[in-house]
């Protein structure tokens, strides 16, 4: 294939050359074209005696050669004539002739005959290498460009491109390997696809009973569940071609190309039945028709029209399955949503606790993952994360173990490799102030004091002062468990432990600073929400006054707000409250609770990261000596694990080859030197410094609450 390729664009090179040559041949002979004049203008040139040689070709032109003096210099020029007979010389002679016999002077007029231009009747150049060479640059570049051209279509060049263009660009794969075992932490969806595969492996199952195959399956769900890897799936159980193509592939700048690939999409499915065409990002060509400011793009429109035409219109597809992907079926037209089009509608959420627990394992197949690495608490960990946010985890651990020189993936890895994903990767490097360093401690350990003693708020799992994404520093907590719903009392709880922050700033520092914007915006989020969406307030209580979501702006730009002036300032006056209650609350907290605020702090100044352990050692009375001994515990416990894993120099036997005797031997042995090369590698190792603010223990996990 490779040959193949370069063989091709050696053909091209030298076609190019080819016209390259050809065009500047032919600009070089329009820049030294000779002229023409009249038969007139001839005649006036002969008598002005200028005219010094006339030569004819086979079609009646003639090349007159003149030469004009001006001042010392002899200026010659040339240009064609067309003489109608071949007897313009017989007339000039005879004007010489009549000419002469005025001039009485026998040497004058001798000089003045001698002086009449000489008439040739062979073209000088006839068989010249010059004029035969251009003759044949001008066939080759003609045949060139008949070549390049026939070439450009049939290969699908700049040619066929312009040929095609109303061509669907789908991507069509025959053996897809993908399978339904690879996927994981979504079996109500397997369950629901598989009816799919049974209908193209044994439709006649169906049709008995008198069933109808379905026309569509549009996956729905939250970005990185799975929708896309779903399609290749069931393509790879039912063994049939696998149509694949974007829904932004369709639209171009071209009126009518969106409709004229989606005709040949079909067109071509129909030729592969039974097959499946999967329609990636769906609701970039099928939003609601009509919904936009002046009346929406008619373009789209028109092939979101042939879109419905194709799926379920005259034709028949029976053996055509669509299968679309999308995030917005709240924008999709409701022509599209309709049965016979797409008739299953698949939520595909994001997974639950055992379901992150499949997904762990998936993902971890061909990676070496250490024997201590619990799956089930990693799955509680990643509360909320999708199989996209797992697989990125295992990937950045792989890559943490790699820079440790390291063959295996341990927890710690892991864990790490969630906070980097959640928060992004640590900034031990940046510079930090004493007093940025002060503020950042106490905020820091106002979070997690409040969210050990609130009886709703979720564990604290890590707190730290070092940077880490945009963040000086991080509270991190795990939920308990997957609820869906979440209770009064936790959502005040988790407003006081966000709000917590400030708190201790105003109490310790006696000053507040900017570091609290982002807890101050997510209350204030979730306040609003209790009001306006939850009927959690006293005033409106059970009252709905609509969301922040996402609006579609061709069809709601024109929406009005369901609640007057004056509730608008009370709803504001519910907020401030549930504000103003829950930092009260964290505030009280703080104050009872000083000596274990300035305890972590002591801690984070010693450690920069602390866990759940120490967190549960302080609030529990402990002494900071005692804490700091576990600590010390735990990172001996983790060097020396980190020493096991890493691999060991061993003694190098060199091979001595002898020709003479044909034989390999072993070269001896000394005894000193290895002994030296085995030891001291390891007394370094050992001996060497590990920074335990920075590693986690390996037997807690880590999930993402960032509070700063």
């Amino acid at each position: 294939m490779e040959k193949r390729n370069n063989r091709r664009t050696i053909i091209f090179v030298l076609i190019a050359i080819v016209l390259v040559v050809g065009i500047a041949m032919i600009i070089y002979t329009m820049r030294n074209r000779i002229p023409e004049k009249t038969y007139s203008e001839l005649w006036t040139d002969i008598r002005s005696g200028v005219v010094k040689e006339i030569t004819f070709d086979d079609s009646y032109k003639a090349l007159v050669t003149t030469e004009v003096k001006e001042g010392e210099e002899t200026k010659t020029s040339q240009y064609y004539v067309m003489v109608v007979s071949r007897t313009l010389a017989d007339e000039i002679k005879e004007f010489y002739d009549e000419a002469a016999q005025e001039i009485t002077d026998a040497s004058q007029r001798e000089a003045f005959i001698a002086s009449q231009p000489k008439v040739k009747l062979n073209n000088p150049n006839s068989g010249s290498g010059w004029t035969t060479f251009a003759s044949i640059m001008t066939f080759v570049l003609i045949a060139g460009l008949g070549i390049f051209l026939i070439i450009s279509v049939r290969k699908g060049g700049a040619g066929g491109n312009a040929m095609n263009f109303g061509k669907t660009k789908t991507r069509v794969s025959t053996n897809v390997k993908v399978r339904f075992n690879d996927v994981a932490g979504a079996e109500e969806e397997k369950t629901e696809l598989r009816e799919i595969v049974d209908f193209l492996k044994n439709p006649k199952k169906f049709t008995a009973i008198g069933a109808k195959i379905p026309r569509g399956v549009l996956l729905v769900g939250p970005p990185g569940t799975g929708k896309t890897l779903f399609a290749k799936a069931v393509a790879g159980e039912a063994d049939v071609p696998f149509f694949s193509i974007s829904g932004s592939d369709f639209v171009e700048m071209f009126v009518g190309v969106g409709a004229s690939r989606v005709r040949d999409l079909f067109a071509q499915a129909k030729k592969n039945m039974p097959c499946i065409i999967f329609i990636d990002e769906i609701d970039a060509v099928g939003r609601q028709r009509g919904a936009g400011l002046g009346g929406g793009n008619d373009e789209r429109e028109q092939t979101l029209n042939q879109l419905l035409v194709q799926m379920d219109g005259f034709e028949t597809n029976d053996g055509i399955i669509v299968m679309a992907a999308t995030n917005r079926a709240d924008i999709l037209d409701p022509a599209l949503m309709r049965p016979g089009r797409f008739d299953r509608q698949i939520y595909v959420n994001i997974p639950d606790v055992k379901g992150r627990e499949a997904i762990f394992k998936v993902h971890a197949r061909n990676k070496p993952i250490s024997s201590e690495v619990d799956f089930r608490n990693l799955a509680r960990l990643t509360s909320g994360f999708s199989g996209a946010d797992i697989a990125n985890i295992l990937n950045e651990a792989a890559i943490l173990a790699a820079r440790d020189n390291r063959k295996v993936i341990l927890m710690k890895d892991i864990t790490e490799g969630i906070n980097k994903v959640v928060a992004g990767p640590q900034k031990k490097s940046r510079l930090i102030t004493e007093s940025d360093k002060r503020i950042t401690a106490y905020h820091e350990s106002g979070h997690a004091v409040v969210a050990k003693f609130m009886k709703h708020c979720d564990e604290v799992q890590e707190v730290s002062i070092i940077p880490r994404g945009m963040a000086a520093g991080y509270t991190l907590s795990i939920p308990k468990n997957d609820n869906n719903h979440i209770s009064f009392n936790k959502l005040n709880d988790t407003i006081a432990m966000m709000l917590g922050g400030r708190a201790a700033e105003a109490i310790v520092i006696k000053d507040i600073s900017t570091g609290a914007s982002n807890d101050i915006k997510r209350a204030n989020e979730i306040a609003r929400k209790m009001v306006c969406e939850w009927g959690m307030s006293e005033k409106f209580p059970n009252m709905y006054f609509g969301g922040d979501q996402e609006v579609f702006i061709g069809r709601d730009y024109q929406t009005q707000t369901s609640y007057s002036e004056n509730s608008a300032s009370v709803i504001d006056e519910e907020i401030k409250k549930i504000i103003d209650f829950n930092y009260k609350r964290a505030y009280d907290c703080l104050d009872k609770h000083r000596d274990i605020i300035e305890g972590m702090v002591r801690l984070l100044y010693e450690h920069e990261t602390i866990y759940t352990d120490e967190v549960d050692m302080l609030c529990e009375g402990k002494s900071i000596e005692e804490i700091n001994e576990v600590i010390e515990q735990k990172n001996q416990k983790r060097k020396e694990e980190d020493e096991k894993m890493k691999p060991k120099s061993k003694p190098i036997i060199k091979p001595v080859f002898d020709p003479a005797e044909t034989i390999i031997v072993e070269e001896p042995k000394k005894e000193e030197p290895t002994e030296e090369t085995d030891e001291n590698p390891t007394e370094s190792n050992v001996d060497a410094p590990s920074d335990s603010a920075t590693q986690a223990p390996e037997e807690n996990g880590q999930k993402k609450d960032e509070n700063e």
